[in-house]
């Protein structure tokens, strides 16, 4: 039960940083347990940096200004992060409410024009991430090469069972039938396609990416499995993507949509499905209102992505005439295969701090453990609509899903309502 316990607590909005300067003074932020320390090497950055940390603080970090104090055993990078999240909930914003929401409005407004994501500039922003040295990946990523939240129905599974249980939970929520002709949308390395291959008969499989390494390197699983006639990946963005589906499935892409698309993007997933097809769109969401995007991982992570609350993502659904047949929100799931991928990062931290850099490393270890406590600590879950053309589709309770589960691998389902 260690994934269940392990997480250190619950949000708080108190708790003490101290900040050890260079002079040998030691500064203290917030009050009251948990109490950590961060030794900084200019303070007049670090402490500049407090003004604006939504970018800063990264940038700081990224560049050495401030880590977690090495004598302090009980100090580490995400025991500072959940005391720091608590603290920058707490600080005031000058001007009062008003201010507040004018500032509030003028950041969503700019980051929807961030967000208009057309076919060039949607493959400048896959490119940007996905496109980094492979073996970055094969690192700390699971042996399927899945890059995206793991489910852990048992909380001592390991990240390979877990990633293996999301396919295989995935699969069942498309109910997929024998001929059954499934495409999946931002198709990664393939993982969830080869899963669908190996796993239902007769089913065949087109993925679509618009990352041309992993494209290459995903044709080669696919080739080195002997899957060519049962699956077809292509270089492709979905507004391109011709004929209709059996199941639409689309894994951790939605989050590179951008708001400006939502509608247009589920209107083209509806287009994209048969009359009788399912889909399952598959993207971290935030259990509270509409927000922004965090501008250090939008400027080093991910640019033009957004994570959307559930509102936002059922306010574009609805316009389409899809049927959202379901929808499930998966909690700490992400928490914990975040945890896994660092901790398999910072096995092999010291091979890429001599290929790509000591900042390359501060910034990669920095993305995956705030990301980490984002969803221990903030709003970051994991949501699955399922979406159908006919409301007869399915069953009308979950049941099949668990059944099917059970039973190991996913068999195929007749089912519906007559």
């Amino acid at each position: 039960m260690q994934r269940i316990l392990d997480v250190r607590g619950n949000k708080t909005d108190q708790g003490t940083l101290k900040i050890h300067a260079p002079d040998g003074r030691v500064l203290s932020l917030g009050k009251g347990p948990p109490e950590v320390a961060v030794e900084v090497s200019d303070l007049r950055a670090f402490l500049r940096a407090l003004t604006s940390p939504g970018l800063r603080i990264g940038e700081a970090y990224m560049d050495g200004v401030w880590q977690p104090l090495k004598s302090d055993p009980a100090t580490d990078l995400m025991s500072v992060l959940q005391v720091g999240m608590g603290l920058t909930r707490g600080l005031p914003v000058p001007g009062g409410t008003l201010v507040k929401r004018l500032k509030k409005r003028w950041k969503r407004l700019r980051a929807g024009l961030h967000e208009r994501n057309n076919a060039s500039s949607s493959r400048r922003n896959v490119a940007h991430h996905y496109d980094l040295d492979h073996s970055l990946y094969a690192a700390f990523l699971d042996n399927g090469l899945f890059y995206s939240c793991a489910y852990f129905r048992d909380p001592d599974m390991s990240l390979e069972q877990a990633q293996q249980a999301k396919c295989a939970h995935i699969a069942a929520k498309l109910d997929l039938r024998p001929g059954a002709r499934v495409l999946d949308i931002g198709c990664g390395w393939g993982g969830l396609a080869i899963h669908i291959a190996e796993h239902f008969a007769d089913v065949h499989v087109t993925g679509i990416t618009l990352s041309v390494e992993q494209l290459a390197i995903a044709q080669q699983r696919v080739r080195e499995r002997g899957l060519e006639s049962r699956i077809e990946l292509r270089l492709e963005d979905y507004r391109d993507t011709p004929g209709r589906f059996d199941a639409v499935v689309s894994v951790g892409m939605f989050e590179h949509v951008g708001r400006p698309q939502f509608a247009p993007f589920f209107e083209r997933v509806r287009a994209l499905m048969k009359t009788d097809g399912t889909a399952l769109i598959h993207t971290i969401g935030r259990s509270k209102p509409p927000g922004v995007t965090n501008p250090w991982l939008a400027k080093y992570i991910f640019p033009g992505g957004y994570i959307p609350s559930a509102s936002e993502v059922l306010s574009a659904i609805e316009p389409s005439k899809l049927v959202c047949s379901d929808m499930e929100t998966w909690r700490l799931h992400y928490a914990f295969t975040l945890a896994e991928w660092n901790r398999r990062f910072q096995l092999q931290r010291e091979v890429f701090r001599e290929r790509l850099g000591e900042r390359f490393c501060r910034m990669w270890e920095f993305y995956l453990q705030t990301s980490e406590a984002s969803f221990r600590w903030g709003h970051m879950v994991v949501f699955h609509f399922q979406l159908l053309r006919e409301q007869t589709r399915l069953p009308l309770t979950r049941d099949y899903l668990y059944a099917s589960s059970s039973s190991g691998a996913s068999g195929h389902s007749q089912s519906r309502v007559s």
